[in-house]
């Protein structure tokens, strides 16, 4: 028999908080019900603060994050229109595979698992484009299967220095509500996030915000990608009245409603900094352990999802499968390529400096138990006294 709750740490789905989890505790109800709209527009207004999007809109689909990479495609691109994309890591992998398929020209920029987007080779091939061929330049900001984060604004510093038109998509999901991200400042286009990572909610939704630019493109005569369920189309002219053009998961509504009330709560930047400082716990307890990240340098580090490689002669999935069975604890696994070789520890959304002490303490053991030669008590050690350094300075700072 297990007792207490079995702790996850992987990255996504997250913890749902208890107010989260309260206030979709609600009976079924009309979703045209005249009323709707005052719940549906205040999520439509507040998920745009949440993106940082001044001017564009931003949908909500019931799907997982896929679903909102589909429409942004599927909505702004046509049959063989050149994009420009890197993958260096399962997720952004996947991306270029569902480019491939929707019949995209796709040129994919193969880097290193544990770098992120390489912004000189991106230089290069925008700045080779000078007829403007590229339609699409594609970033994933947070590679969830490596731990790696990478530089949006720097994208968009390089389309603007070569005056380059492409739409700049950027998948999110891992990131956006968790990572400081910044859609009109950056330039952003087209921002996809799913509801089961800093959002706090269950998995099930997905959120896409979009430009002006990017509605345009939907707008302008070109031919665009088959689309039905994920068109703009009839989204905008429901949710404008606040309704949608099919049955929408109005539970979820209400878990929103609530999960955006505790993110403005916390205010935004306040909740980056915890996130950082939480994953920055979690590396320094790495390290105490002599263990490495995925990611190479640092400039790569992500501050929700850190991809560690377990010592030569271990096995990350027995290290996982001990976590799980003997110590009621979920960790991420390695992915593709990774497997084996490395597990994941989430440290995002509804989550504070115990519950990250936690994860390691449970890391520590599960290693100890799969034979690898580490201390006991090191990593969480290390991260003990960094987390009482950075509330020590967090104090000093206040008090001035």
């Amino acid at each position: 028999m297990k007792h207490g709750i079995r702790q996850l740490f992987i990255p996504g789905p997250t913890n749902v908080p208890d107010k989260v989890r309260r206030a979709m505790n609600v009976p079924m109800e009309d979703q045209r019900a005249p009323d709707m709209p005052d719940l549906t527009l205040s999520l439509f207004r507040d998920l745009k603060r949440a993106f940082k999007n001044e001017t564009g809109r931003v949908f909500m689909f019931p799907s997982s994050g896929t679903g909102a990479w589909e429409a942004a495609i599927q909505n702004t691109l046509a049959p063989g229109d050149k994009v420009l994309m890197s993958r260096f890591g399962q997720f952004s992998h996947l991306w270029v595979e569902m480019a491939k398929r929707l019949g995209l020209d796709v040129n994919a920029i193969d880097v290193e698992w544990g770098a992120g987007v390489p912004l000189d080779a991106y230089e290069a091939a925008i700045a080779a484009d000078t007829s403007h061929e590229i339609r699409a330049v594609f970033v994933t900001h947070n590679e969830t299967a490596t731990g790696v984060t990478s530089d949006v604004a720097g994208v968009r510093k390089l389309l603007d220095s070569h005056s380059h038109p492409a739409l700049l998509f950027v998948d999110g999901v891992s990131s956006i509500a968790s990572i400081d991200f910044r859609q009109e400042e950056w330039g952003v286009d087209l921002a996809v996030a799913g509801s089961q990572k800093g959002f706090m909610l269950p998995a099930g939704m997905s959120f896409l915000s979009v430009s002006e630019k990017a509605l345009a493109a939907n707008r302008d005569n070109r031919e665009k990608l088959p689309r039905s369920y994920f068109g703009f189309t009839d989204m905008i002219a429901m949710n404008d009245q606040g309704y949608f053009p099919y049955t929408p998961p109005t539970q979820f509504f209400h878990g929103l409603r609530a999960s955006l009330d505790l993110l403005f709560e916390e205010g935004l930047e306040n909740v980056f900094a915890r996130h950082y400082r939480l994953a920055e716990g979690v590396r320094r307890g790495i390290a105490g352990l002599g263990l490495n990240l995925v990611a190479v340098e640092r400039k790569w580090y992500s501050d929700t999802v850190s991809a560690i490689t377990v010592p030569d002669g271990i096995d990350a999935n027995q290290v996982m499968k001990i976590a799980y069975h003997r110590y009621n604890t979920s960790f991420g696994g390695g992915l593709a390529r990774l497997g084996g070789r490395v597990f994941r520890i989430g440290h995002l959304g509804d989550l504070n400096e115990v519950m990250c002490l936690g994860a390691l303490a449970s890391a520590e053991i599960s290693l100890l138990d799969a034979g690898a030669k580490i201390t006991p008590g090191a990593g969480v050690a290390a991260a003990q006294t960094y987390y009482r350094e950075a509330h020590e300075a967090d104090g000093r700072l206040a008090a001035e």
